[in-house]
C-alpha cells in the first residue's frame, strides 16, 4: 500500500487555497510539503493540522492505494 494526496490537491483547489498559502498559514516545512507532493508518508499530525484547516475528514485529503493489484 502507498498513500495518495490527490484528494488534497483536489480540495486546495476547490477551495481556492494554493499550496504556498496552506504552507504558511500552517507552518508546515518546505520538506513535509515536498513529502505531500511525491506521496509519501508525513507525519499525522500534520494531516490533521490541515484537516482542521480544512474543514475536513482525513479520508477527504488521502487515500491508501494497493500497490499490487494485477
Amino acid at each position: 500500500m502507498r498513500i495518495s494526496y490527490k484528494k488534497l490537491w483536489i480540495a486546495l483547489i476547490e477551495k481556492d487555497i494554493s499550496a504556498a498559502t496552506l504552507r504558511k498559514d500552517l507552518n508546515i516545512a518546505t520538506g513535509t510539503m515536498t513529502k505531500l507532493r511525491r506521496n509519501e508518508e508525513v507525519a499525522l499530525s500534520v494531516l490533521l493540522r490541515i484537516c482542521e484547516y480544512l474543514d475536513c475528514n482525513l479520508g477527504d485529503i488521502c487515500d491508501a492505494v494497493r500497490t499490487d493489484i494485477e
